[in-house]
This record gives structure tokens, sequence and C-alpha cells, in this order.
């Protein structure tokens, strides 16, 4: 029986990968990759190739979530087997489905750590990871259908003084990615119709563009002022600070831009 290894890619383009991910790649005997979960902005597959010698077979989601991954768990029976991921594996529970049938079927599985989009935004934001609540996603609306679900997670975030991180939707194979702004219009619009006061035009809001490249965009403002700042191109990510400790609102202020007047939000 082969083995499964979960290998991370990071954040940016084919050199966040590791050395250690690079390695098992280069010994690999079949190399898949999945890049639909996440958008990783100059990721180049051509150049990946040429940096671990080896192709690298792109699977869609269909493979991974209709098919259960039948086409990477026959390769992984035979011999060593890699399967890339954006960010860091099994952050999404289709990686996780996939291990978990891989170890029922007697397959040997491991992970290689790459950076995350979730300590990136604890990083680059300097809000603290342990006064993070439950993450939620933000999903395009559908012919009129808005999701209630992130409106309500970040309220019972708040409730308890506790931050919301928010993933933005991603539609890869229709090349659409949720911005800051279309997700802040989505909450926005289920605030008119709930009107519980869990969004506002003066609700502090973080926006993240492109962590882990060069030039990522960082800004904390006021959601009246957020829907019309140029975060530039996408991944975006959303994050909805509530009570903040005094380093964290220093934090915003130098690191993010944010209001002089968030300092009386310390508690």
């Amino acid at each position: 029986m082969g083995e499964l290894i979960f290998v991370g890619l990071g954040l940016c383009d084919e050199k966040d990968i590791s050395l250690r991910g690079v390695e098992e790649i280069k010994e690999a005997d079949a190399v898949f990759a999945e890049l639909y979960t996440s958008l990783m902005p100059r990721l180049s597959v051509q150049r990946l190739e040429k940096l671990v010698g080896k192709k690298v077979s792109i699977v869609s989601r269909r493979v991974l979530e209709e098919e259960e991954g039948g086409v990477i768990l026959q390769q992984a029976k035979k011999g060593k087997t890699v399967l890339l991921v954006p960010g860091d594996p099994l952050i999404a529970t289709t990686h996780v489905d996939l291990r978990i049938r891989a170890e029922e079927q007697g397959i040997k599985t491991r992970i290689i750590h790459g950076a995350s989009i979730i300590s990136a935004v604890i990083g680059l934001s300097g809000l603290q990871n342990y006064k993070y609540g439950r993450s939620v996603t933000i999903p395009f609306p559908e012919n009129g259908f808005i999701s209630e679900t992130p409106y309500r997670v970040i309220g019972e975030n708040r409730k308890m003084g506790l931050h919301t991180l928010c993933f933005l939707d991603i539609r890869a194979d229709e090349k659409r990615y949720m911005t800051v702004k279309d997700g802040l219009e989505t909450l926005l619009a289920m605030e008119k119709r709930k009107r519980i006061q869990v969004i506002a035009q003066e609700t502090l809001v973080v926006g993240i563009a492109r962590a882990g490249s060069k030039t990522p965009i960082v800004k904390a403002d006021y959601v009246e002022n957020m829907t019309n700042y140029d975060f530039g191109a996408p991944p975006h990510i959303l994050v909805f600070p509530d009570k903040l400790h005094f380093m964290e609102a220093e934090a915003l202020i130098t690191l993010a831009g944010a209001p002089e007047k968030i300092r009386e939000r310390v508690q």
C-alpha cells in the first residue's frame, strides 16, 4: 500500500512551499494539485513543475467532491502520492474527508504544513489570536437568496466580545472572487432585513487583500468608508473586531490606518 501526503502551497506563489514540501514532491510517484478552495494570485503551475521536476496534475472540485478523490486514492494505493493544497492542508473539510477515506482504505497519510490565511490575517492586522470567535464564509447571493449565517455568526461573536474572521466566497471555475465591497454589501442587505444592528455604517471592519504577497493591503476603517476603498485584485478577506486590547487598537492604527477614535473601544 502506498502513501498520500498533503502538502501546503502557502498563500501567494510557488515560492511559498516549504523545503520539506519540495523534497516530498521530488520523491513522489504522482503529484496532484487542487486550486479551487483558495486563490494564489501569483502561482504558476509551470514554474512549480520546473521547481520540483515533476508533472503536476490539476484536479477539479468534481474530482475531489463528487468523485470522492477516487483518482488520487487509486494512485496512492500504488505508490507515494502528493496532493498540493493552497494555504495549509486540511483547513477545508474536503481535504479532511479525503484523508479519512485514505486511512479507511489502508493508505498511510501525512501532512506538510504551509502558511495559512488564518495566521496571516492575525499577523497582518495585529488582532490577538485568542480573541477570535467562530469564523464564517460569506457566500455569493444566489437568485436573490442571501445567507443569514454570516450575519448571525458575527452577532453571536460580538455578544461575547470576540472578533470574527469572514472568508469571502471563491468560485474558481467561474473566475469569481468576492471582494471586500461585495462582502460588506451582502451583510448590509441582511442588516436591512433583520434590523438588529449587527452591521452598521459606523461598524469597525478590517479588510485584507493578497495576504502573503510582497504588497498586501491591510486597511481598518468604518463600513461607510470601506465599501469604496480600493483593495485591488483578490483574494480579499474581512475581519470584524469587537472589544480591543490597547495593543490591538495601536496595531490597527499603526499597521492598518484605523481612525484614532478607535482607542475609545479599548477595554
